[in-house]
């Protein structure tokens, strides 16, 4: 019976032991991954935004809809006027999982490109999503340039990657989802005032008596 106390004690200090050991490993661990994560995030919207002279992650703006969740477009400017927005966007149904990506558009909704920030399609097939030559189709494009944002194999006009229909799909598909929020919101995300009521109104000629 000692010596069965003896073991439990002994395995409760080693687990406590690993357990702060974990603890402390974790604190200062956490701050230099997310300062990585936040590092590549901004590298991405830099690399998708139009030409811009600001600071895009002090300018931002969140758009919150049910069901969609709270998106967050960072905003680029030039001489202080607007020229577009990056913003991410989840592609959930990909061949493995979730794809990540940060869509940049000019103030027409426009793409100037995309960058994938996370994804765990297979290597080597699904994975060159990430290449340039898949990427790069999707800029100058708009929703109404092309009207069907499909694949080849779907009667779109955009090239699915062979052996990766799937990824490809998904992709294209998140950023026509994507393109189609940004116009939704455009009026406030890109700070245009809307006609007041007031203004809307025509004015009544009084008769004259």
């Amino acid at each position: 019976m000692k010596e069965i106390l003896r073991l439990c004690f002994v395995l409760t200090i080693i687990a406590a032991v690993s357990a702060g050991v974990l603890a402390f490993v974790n604190q200062q661990t956490e701050k230099p991954i997310g300062k990585s994560h936040l590092d590549e995030k901004m590298s991405a919207v830099r690399s998708v935004l139009p030409p811009f002279d600001n600071e895009p992650d002090r300018d931002t703006v969140k758009i919150k809809e049910d069901g969609a969740g709270t998106t967050l477009f960072y905003r680029g400017r030039k001489d202080g006027a607007i020229t577009g927005v990056a913003f991410a966007a989840v592609a959930p149904n990909g061949y493995s999982g979730e794809i990540e990506i940060m869509i940049g558009v000019d103030t027409e909704g426009i793409v100037w490109g995309i960058e994938v920030l996370k994804h765990l399609e297979t290597p080597g097939l699904g994975s060159k999503i990430e290449t340039s030559d898949f990427r790069d189709q999707f800029k100058g494009k708009s929703l109404s340039d092309p009207e069907q944002w499909e694949v080849m194999k779907d009667g779109g006009v955009f090239k699915q990657i062979t052996g990766a229909t799937i990824s490809s799909r998904a992709v294209t598909f998140a950023v026509a989802q994507s393109l189609e929020f940004f116009r939704k919101h455009s009026s406030r995300i890109l700070e245009i005032e809307e006609p007041s009521k007031e203004a809307d109104r025509v004015p009544v000629k009084e008769q004259k008596e």
